[in-house]
């Protein structure tokens, strides 16, 4: 391909461009230069480009072919010396002809910040206390009795007095106050020193609005304050960590939290600390040097109290601002953002203020802020609290174009191009109706439904959608958010592959760096078999790089050089885990929230397999999706199988975060610009409608089920389902003959399916056939496979059996999954007969019949692109069938003529305890009480009974997406009602909180808010300003103890010894302890006859490879790629290569 390459740099900018230009192209000018050139080439040379990239870099790189074509490909730097098409201008002008900052419809962007600049001036006044001056000299490492950030409210709230917000503020405006003003007795209320009372402890309720806002902000610069959680000791009740997870939570503290806080919320008080002790931290060290003295810290504070003054005439921001957490937050972002900035500059900087020298002096005649990473004392504490003011302000200013700064991609033509495969034809429709509401989602947000069937494109169908919506001339910012590691690590691939993306232009962010490294390992491998070839169609497939500037933007300029926060904010395709989005809506700990956030303000969204997370989980993604509406995002929800209470309620939440978003941009729209602009899409049709509210939304969502009903009703059948009856289970007398028992009827079950569905190798004629039984827990599973093994094939038939699940160490997790997901990729029908592997097997073993069969748990349900010739369920729930289903002729679409997928009558949990609650962990039954709501518990667990014959004999996600009207449902003696019933439960707003229904006069009983409600967090938005509900409601919460496992070499290197991470490696030098030899059971496996193990490789094999193939010692291997993670267990655990980790029972 030809290039031409086009300069507009300016000064060393210009001196570095050329010398890497010069290195690949033929100089054609003073700025331009022209080669022919590969595209590894080409990246290359636009990787050197961005490397040394500074903020006076802009170069343009044009692809010129035939017809004399010419195409802008990428824009390296500063796009806006360029045009879209990659021109540059004739000439400039000083004169304000477009005037851009008209366009810019952030009517609060003054207020946020102005909050943020006072805040600043006041957030660190708590420092001057002799105890944290004493800390910074003595290099104090204890535990604070109370934090800074509680003291500096205190201090302010001294100032404020009783003044309303008008009052306080001209004090400050005129500087009529003194020191006696901020430390008055009476005024300065001194927790622990003082005996506060009543309404003294709690600081908010004697603060005016205005003040209350500020307020929040000062204590909240570090850690959002948390709800006091205390835990009783055997002779005492004292205070739990902060942060730990609350049991219960009150409407009050919902409705009005910051009337509640004292400050148990801010630290932990430590009981028997002397009284000159906790005094020292409301003693003010050097009085004449408190800061608020200072002439240039009253000379900022009157000019900001002087603008705040005037927008209280101009709009009423005391009343708004704590019931605006929009306003609320990007001021606290912009004032974190702004410490955290401030605090990491050295004596050195030119980012230093102008006084810094005469504010810093050394000695100890000055307070100080903090110290250097040697415990030096470094900021005098006036100088940085003007500082921070500074940036604070610079940086809420910059806010509201800071996304045009960032890096974006733009008319793609691979997600422009018509699909040629009828198939995928649905896609082109979706991506017509997108590009018509451009315009309207772009002032209105949108919220898009995607319910396409399992294997008809959707991922790539999400992209089309998004890029379509996006301004053409700017591009797309899209972030893909899935619950897997490994299902984001496929997709990101995908897009990589399919879109040809390069890793500029798409970050994959996953939680384990093993695991990525492990992917990668075995796609390289893939590569170069042949198995995953690409043709690089650049022709079809370009697409314009605009790579922003983010090193001349004031806010991104400040987020450092952390190469995980640059990735999550700066690639214009993020593929992420949601994990790395849900900090947003937390704050518990300092700045982890600011690149999420920012990362919701500046791409839309997407989230993949919405209903596949756990309920408890979905109060936290609810709060994500409320936040992408509340932060200007576009969302789109991809799933086949969304219940619809699940979506109105998402709905809802992303309807009420829009609102308070076009509150503080635009509230002067008409109501009707105001509805939110939703789409439906699926393989059959695109619909659309302007939703306004609940009812709207929920009226259009049924009738897109309704026509989505009627077409896979007419559909042939893929999966085709029968019940298994579990009679010679029945009254087995102990867990080893049960076992034995289940996997008995599996093996009968399995080779019956073999027998009925069976294709022939086009090689051998033999018959063979691959697939899947699903268990619902991994203890069972372990021994059931033993048992398995032990039973073996049958004449002429041979198994070959392998089992998955999360408790093998990661490499060989890794190992199985990469074997699986080749093998069972059978889009060319054939292809599994001529893989390597399979051949093998075949060619080996002279059986006539051979079944491969993934003995799994629920882990091979979501993620995992296989496609199967039959499978056995033990149940847990509809979703859990339905997506079992998924994976059965998942690519070849066979109708089914008989029943391919055989589901046992109940769970093997059943028949451990007939009366207890057998669908949950997982499922969605609950244990039934001898007291309370047992609605959600089930009288019959026989499967024949509790599901209907339509919702099992033709497998479709009909029983998930189209539900019995409410009035039909019984959640207790349906399987699928009971699902809606608690997704219902869960999702939708309960609207009579706080009423009473029932007690007595006396005493008289509330309805009060439940830890599953998903929608407290849109219904009472104050909470957002503390930390209650992500305690009460957290993302992926652990309630079982686990351990971490790990292989190291031996001493002599022969062999492997399994260890634990050490909990409290601060008490030992060696961060990992051996499991005692009589906690590590080695299991063996009693193989019968015509059964092998189905298995990539052993352990030691594949560290071998990893070791040679990463350069790296076989210990530091085994270090990095041997993790499990088990459930703690103080007898042991049992391990076998080919079955993984199980808990030893004596």
């Amino acid at each position: 391909m030809n290039v031409l390459f086009v300069s507009q740099c300016d000064n060393n900018a210009l001196k570095e461009t050329r010398r890497i230009l010069d290195q690949f192209a033929e100089r054609k000018g003073s700025r331009s230069w022209q080669t022919p050139i590969t595209q590894i080439g080409l990246a290359t040379v636009q990787k050197l480009l961005r490397k040394t990239a500074r903020r006076n870099t802009s170069v343009a790189c044009h692809w010129l072919h035939g017809g004399g074509q010419c195409d802008l490909l990428w824009i390296v730097g500063d796009a806006s010396r360029f045009n879209n098409e990659g021109a540059v201008p004739t000439n400039s002008t000083t004169r304000n002809i477009l005037r851009q900052q008209d366009e810019n419809d952030w009517i609060t962007a003054e207020d946020i910040q102005m909050l943020a600049q006072m805040a600043a001036l006041l957030h660190d006044l708590g420092k001057a206390s002799k105890a944290f001056q004493r800390r910074l000299r003595s290099r104090e490492k204890s535990r604070n009795l109370y934090r800074h950030e509680w003291v500096s409210l205190r201090l302010f709230q001294a100032f404020v007095g009783g003044d309303t917000d008008e009052v306080w503020l001209t004090r400050l405006l005129e500087g009529n106050y003194s020191i006696k003003d901020w430390v008055a007795k009476k005024r300065y209320k001194k927790d622990g020193v003082d005996a506060l009372n009543g309404e003294d402890c709690y600081p908010f309720k004697s603060l005016p609005p205005l003040a209350a806002a500020i307020g929040w902000l000062i204590v909240s610069h570090h850690r959002i304050p948390l709800l006091p959680v205390y835990i009783d000791k055997k002779d005492r009740r004292e205070q739990a960590y902060l942060g730990k997870k609350t049991q219960s939570v009150r409407l009050g503290i919902l409705k009005d939290p910051l009337d509640k806080i004292t400050s148990l919320w801010n630290e932990i008080t430590e009981n028997g600390a002397s009284s000159s002790k906790v005094k020292d931290y409301w003693d003010i060290d050097k009085k004449e040097k408190f800061p608020v003295l200072l002439p240039e810290w009253q000379k900022q504070a009157s000019r900001i109290a002087k603008r705040l003054l005037a927008l209280n005439k101009k709009k009423d921001i005391q009343k708004n601002g704590l019931d605006n957490p929009y306003l609320m937050h990007l001021a606290r972002l912009s004032l974190m953002l702004a410490d955290h900035y401030y605090s990491s500059l050295p004596p050195e900087s030119k980012d230093r203020i102008s006084a810094a020298k005469e504010l810093s002096s050394s000695g100890d005649d000055f307070l100080y802020a903090n110290t250097d990473s040697q415990g030096e004392r470094k900021q005098g504490l006036s100088e940085h609290l003007l500082g921070v003011a500074r940036d604070a302000g610079i940086i809420a200013h910059a806010l509201p174009n800071f996304s045009e700064y960032l890096p974006r991609l733009a008319k793609h033509k691979g997600l422009k191009k018509r699909s040629q495969n009828p198939r995928f034809s649905w896609q082109d429709k979706a991506a017509d109706m997108a590009i018509a509401l451009r315009e309207k989602t772009e002032r209105q947000g949108a919220f898009c439904v995607c319910m396409a069937s399992t294997g008809t494109g959707k991922t790539l169908a999400s992209a089309r959608i998004i890029n379509a919506m996006a301004n053409p001339e700017k591009g797309m910012r899209l972030t893909y958010a899935l619950g897997l590691r490994t299902l984001t690590l496929q997709t990101g691939k995908s897009y990589q592959k399919d879109l040809h993306l390069n890793d500029n232009d798409l970050a994959i962010l996953v939680g384990g760096s093993a695991s990525k490294t492990l992917f990668d390992y075995y796609s390289d491998k893939a590569e170069e078999s042949g198995s995953a070839s690409s043709l690089d169609l650049l022709e079809e497939d370009s697409y314009i790089s605009y790579e922003g500037c983010e090193a001349s933007h004031p806010l991104l300029s400040r987020l450092g050089h952390d190469p995980r926060i640059r990735s999550l904010l700066s690639a214009p395709v993020l593929v992420c885990t949601v994990d790395h989005l849900v900090p947003a809506t937390e704050s518990l700990r300092g700045g982890r929230q600011i690149a999420p956030m920012l990362r919701l303000m500046g791409a839309d969204l997407v989230l993949d397999e919405l209903d596949d997370y756990d309920l408890k989980d979905l109060p936290a993604l609810t709060r994500l999706v409320y936040w992408a509406g509340l932060l200007g995002s576009r969302v789109l929800l991809s799933s086949a199988t969304l219940p619809p209470s699940l979506v109105s309620g998402m709905y809802q939440a992303y309807l009420a975060g829009r609102k308070c978003y076009q509150l503080n941009h635009d509230p002067s729209l008409s109501l009707a610009a105001q509805d939110i602009p939703c789409l439906w899409i699926d393989e059959f049709g695109t619909t659309h409608a302007d939703c306004a509210d609940a009812n709207q939304f929920e009226q259009a969502h049924d009738d897109f089920v309704k026509r989505r009903k009627q077409k896979l009703l007419k559909s042939e059948a893929i999966c085709k389902g029968e019940i298994v009856p579990l009679d010679e289970v029945v009254g087995t007398p102990d867990d080893k003959a049960l076992y034995k028992n289940f996997a008995s009827i599996l093996r009968k079950t399995a080779l019956d399916l073999h027998e009925g569905f069976a294709e022939k190798d086009p090689i051998t004629g033999r018959k063979v056939s691959f697939g899947l039984i699903r268990m619902a827990n991994i203890e069972p599973l372990f021994h059931v496979a033993k048992d398995f093994f032990a039973l073996g094939g049958r004449r002429d038939t041979h198994i070959h059996l392998c089992v998955y699940h999360a408790r093998f160490p990661l490499i060989q997790r890794s190992a199985i999954e990469n074997m699986l997901d080749r093998v069972l990729n059978r889009r060319e029908a054939d292809f599994v007969y001529y893989h390597a592997d399979i051949r093998e097997i075949l060619d080996n073993n002279p059986e006539q019949d051979h079944a491969f069969i993934i003995l799994a748990s629920p882990v091979c349900e979501v993620g995992r692109d296989w496609d199967l010739d039959w499978a056995i369920t033990e149940p847990s729930s509809m979703r859990a069938l339905i997506q079992l289903a998924g994976r059965v002729q998942r690519h070849r679409r066979k109708a089914a003529q008989k029943p391919n997928i055989a589901i046992l009558n109940t769970a093997l949990r059943y028949f451990k305890n007939p009366a207890g609650a057998v669908f949950w962990h997982p499922g969605f039954e609950k244990p039934k009480t001898p007291y309370g709501d047992n609605r959600f518990y089930l009288e019959n667990h026989w499967l024949s009974e509790i599901l209907r014959p339509e919702e099992y004999k033709i497998i479709t996600a009909l029983p998930r997406i189209a539900p019995l009207p409410k009035e039909e449902r019984h959640s207790q003696e349906r399987m699928s009602d009971l699902e809606q019933a608690r997704i219902c439960e869960s999702m939708l707003p309960e609207k009579n909180l706080g009423e009473v229904v029932g007690g007595s006069s006396r005493s008289p009983k509330k309805v009060e808010p439940k830890e599953e409600m998903a929608a407290l967090c849109w219904q009472y938005p104050q909470a957002s300003l503390t930390g209650v509900l992500p305690q009460w409601q957290p993302f992926r919460e652990k309630t079982l103890r686990e351990e971490t496992l790990l292989f190291l070499p031996d001493e002599d290197g022969d062999g492997l010894e399994l260890y634990q991470e050490n909990k409290n490696p601060e008490n030992s030098h060696n961060p990992y302890i051996l499991v005692e030899r009589e906690k590590k059971h080695q299991v063996e496996i009693d193989y019968g006859s015509d059964i092998t193990a189905w298995q990539a490789d052993n352990l030691e094999n594949l560290l071998e490879k990893q070791s040679e193939n990463l350069g790296i010692s076989l210990y530091k291997c085994a270090e990095y790629m041997t993790k499990v993670n088990v459930l703690e267990n103080t007898s042991g655990y049992n391990y076998n290569d080919i079955l993984g980790f199980s808990r030893y029972h004596s």
